[in-house]
């Protein structure tokens, strides 16, 4: 149920003070929710009406209403005040005193926001990226998307954007380019392009379309009999339905292992994690509860499913695992039907619900906490830390000599006896760092996607294989064959980056950082021929934690075992 508050725009910091319950409901979905009886409204309204906060709400009011006035009238560019964000800001402020994922949005938020969560975006459907040569700034077309607007008109890796809508992008950076790019549905820009394979410039004409933001982006078979499923895209409209794709898929072709990854993924939509975690747990298995103090807010979701997928499992899980992401590792750690491998998640489990308010804004306002099974809660402690140490963890990661954190939350129980812990996210049962590239190493990029370029386009004498003349190959499995980066083929690289100076790059630098400028360089020419989903594949081949998932695959079997000969006693 949507609840819209009708109020002046200059009165929206008095908002929390009149908050109205709401009852609201999550879609059924493959997993059945026990609603308990929630506590009585909260006297919001009324306490407000009471001599004490009825005193200060209307100082507050006179103030906010005095202070606007004053700066109206005296401050030195007051007549070029942008409202949207005084007001933004000041309600930004109210919430940032509640906790740190209460907040703000304006219209413009707002929309952005709805799109986010039906997984998709309006522009012209490409990654792209910008080359630095020295104080040169140039933004070149990496890949498309199948079947999208740019893909459609020719765009090709390698092309420079260097104006849409007749205005230059010369010295922009890709970030600032998007902007250009992106815009409503149904609307038409004129990008202009130089061709890197022709040096010719061409301006075509694109009609903007929804872009597809999969949660899934890659879904294939890491070693045989050992699938791997990224749910990094974080949990959106179509989430659960892309997962069952990807699962029937990955058994068609023989998988008898799983190591699903959660890395990045921020969260969502927590019926979607719901409807995943359905897949693995038997019916009447608890998966997550949500406590709140207005009417609906507390809600028990449990498993149904008489036929749940056994495969052995693992989960991949990093700081940047939040919300409902943690939902799902949790549960599933909880009913020990899977291993958790990685470092400790971001610990968010704070449940916020949108409440439009007029004018098309609205808030993101948290009315709940998150449970595991065990009984953990799952949000890490705010309260004596500010915004910039929350969302840097807060020291709860891993310390350098790998060794895990200390819980510091009450203990709790899986259903076989393991230690578990509340009040900081999910700690994994295995601790896996992950390999970080290094600033040295970042350095090389450019030279590296310059050299890129000259391979693509078969300019490179005596490497006219790595010409990459058709249009992209969607939906490709990268093998060891693809691209390799021979002896000889590094040896070229460094002399096109000594006849280059302007990269401020020598050969030994190249030959320090090796394997990373072969990871580098294979990204690239993956990309240019297979695009940028199927490219990731190149740095999972190195990663030491979807490695590491890999080596305990036989423990989280047992695991499971052992847990389904609990489940069978009790």
């Amino acid at each position: 149920m949507r609840t819209r508050f009708y109020l002046p725009a200059a009165m929206l910091i008095l908002l929390a003070l009149y908050v109205p319950a709401i009852t609201y409901s999550q879609q059924n979905g493959s997993a059945r929710r026990q609603t308990s009886s929630s506590p009585a409204d909260p006297p919001v309204a009324k306490a407000a009406t009471s001599s004490g906060a009825g005193s200060t709400t209307a100082a507050v009011k006179s103030d906010l209403a005095e202070a606007l006035s004053v700066i109206q009238e005296n401050y030195i560019d007051g007549k070029k005040l942008d409202y949207n964000n005084i007001f933004k800001s000041s309600i930004s402020g109210m919430l940032s005193v509640l906790d740190p994922h209460s907040t703000y949005f304006d219209a413009a938020d707002f929309a952005a926001f709805k799109t986010e969560q039906r997984s998709e975006y309006f522009g012209i459907g490409a990654t792209i990226g910008d080359l630095r040569e020295g104080d040169q700034i140039n933004t070149y077309i990496r890949a498309t998307f199948e079947d999208s607007p740019a893909a459609r008109a020719g765009l090709r890796y390698g092309d420079k954007i260097t104006a849409v809508d007749g205005q230059s992008m010369k010295g922009k950076t890709f970030s600032e380019v998007r902007k250009f790019l992106l815009g409503a549905r149904g609307t038409v820009v004129k990008v202009t392009v130089e061709h890197n394979a022709t040096g010719q410039s061409e301006t075509v004409t694109i009609t903007r379309d929804a872009v597809s933001l999969p949660s899934i982006p890659q879904a294939y078979m890491v070693r045989p009999g050992v699938g791997y499923i990224a749910m990094t895209g974080g949990f959106n409209y179509t989430t659960a339905d892309e997962f069952q794709a990807a699962l029937a898929d990955l058994h068609s072709r023989g998988m008898t292992t799983l190591v699903l990854d959660l890395r990045g993924n921020r969260g969502g939509l927590l019926i979607q994690a719901v409807k995943v975690a359905n897949t693995f747990l038997q019916r009447d298995q608890l998966i997550v509860t949500q406590k709140g103090r207005m009417r609906g807010s507390v809600d028990t979701f449990v498993a149904q499913n008489d036929s749940p997928d056994p495969i052995p499992l693992v989960v991949l899980v990093n700081n940047d695992t939040a919300s409902a992401a943690e939902i799902l590792a949790g549960a599933l750690q909880d009913h020990d039907r899977a291993l958790i491998v990685g470092e400790n998640t971001f610990g968010k489990g704070l449940v916020q619900l949108p409440m439009q308010l007029e004018y098309d804004s609205a808030l993101l306002l948290t009315i709940a906490k998150y449970f595991t099974p065990s009984g953990r809660l799952i949000q890490r402690d705010y309260s004596n830390s500010g915004f910039y140490d929350y969302y840097t963890h807060g020291g709860l990661s891993a310390t350098k000599d790998s060794t895990p954190p200390q819980p510091t939350g009450p203990e709790s129980h899986t259903d076989i006896g393991r230690a578990v812990y509340g009040g900081g996210g999910i700690a994994p049962d295995e601790l896996a760092k992950p390999e970080k590239a290094t600033l040295a190493e970042g350095r090389l990029v450019d030279s590296l996607f310059a050299f890129s370029l000259e391979l693509t386009t078969g300019r490179v004498a005596g490497f006219e294989k790595y010409k990459v003349q058709l249009p992209i190959e969607f939906n490709h499995d990268l093998q060891a064959t693809d691209f390799p980066v021979t002896d000889a083929l590094f040896k070229e690289l460094k002399r096109f980056v000594t006849a280059k100076p302007i990269f401020k790059v020598t050969p030994e630098q190249l030959d320090r950082s090796r394997s990373f400028v072969e990871r580098q360089l294979r990204f690239d020419l993956a990309t240019a021929a297979y695009g940028s989903m199927a490219a990731l594949q190149v740095f999972n081949e190195s990663d030491p934690q979807i490695a590491r998932a890999v080596d305990v695959l036989p423990r989280a079997r047992e695991l499971a075992l052992a847990a389904r000969r609990a489940r069978a006693r009790s």
